[in-house]
């Protein structure tokens, strides 16, 4: 560290790179409730949080968990999911009477059609407003699962290999060849909510 009378020393979440500071001020300066999108590797969290001066406060969340039990039981963390999330935390967030946010996508670096964007075009699709470009969004063959569907099919006649890369949705009797049905059955139950 500098040994200087006038250093300043930052804030720790500066220090350990978990916030950008100059980034979240800008965010809140728009006055809008911001849609934090936070992945790992087993799951998306989202959550609408609104500013305050004494804390932010969520205003609704979602996590792909929740996915479960509407009937989704294969991987909570592909780009179908993040989907599904994102239209769930929509309903939520218009149920909430909240119809235009802004994305926090917190440090990841940005890459077009990730599950954070799969998120967005969840968000969009069911009716809240945020502001994006269609470019960065995932395509519709990937959002519904069809690129599962085409490499399950393509490592078919490899049994041993078939297996262990879909272990868990055979364990739960899912057909990764008609994840797309699923699919679209969670998604009509989420609607339906």
């Amino acid at each position: 560290m500098k040994k200087s009378k006038t250093y300043t020393v930052p804030y720790r979440r500066k220090r350990e790179a978990k916030t950008n500071y100059k980034s979240r001020l800008g965010l809140l300066k728009s006055g809008l409730p911001r849609l934090v999108v936070r992945k790992s590797i087993t799951g998306m969290t989202v959550q609408v949080v609104g500013y305050s001066p004494t804390g932010d406060k969520i205003i609704v969340s979602a996590h792909s968990k929740e996915l479960n039990k509407l009937g989704w039981k294969a991987a909570c963390s592909n780009i179908p999911a993040s989907y599904l999330v994102g239209v769930l935390i929509a309903q939520k967030a218009k149920k909430a009477k909240v119809d235009k946010v802004v994305l926090d996508a917190g440090i990841y670096k940005p890459v077009n059609g990730s599950r954070v964007y799969a998120v967005i075009k969840g968000v969009v699709d069911n009716g809240v407003s945020l502001p994006h470009d269609e470019k960065v969004l995932p395509s519709t063959d990937r959002i519904n699962g069809k690129h599962i569907e085409e490499y399950a099919k393509s490592i078919e006649n490899d049994a041993d290999r078939y297996k262990k890369q879909f272990s868990k949705y055979l364990k739960e009797n899912i057909d990764p060849k008609t994840i797309s049905k699923v699919f679209n059955d969670v998604l009509t139950k989420i609607k339906g909510a």
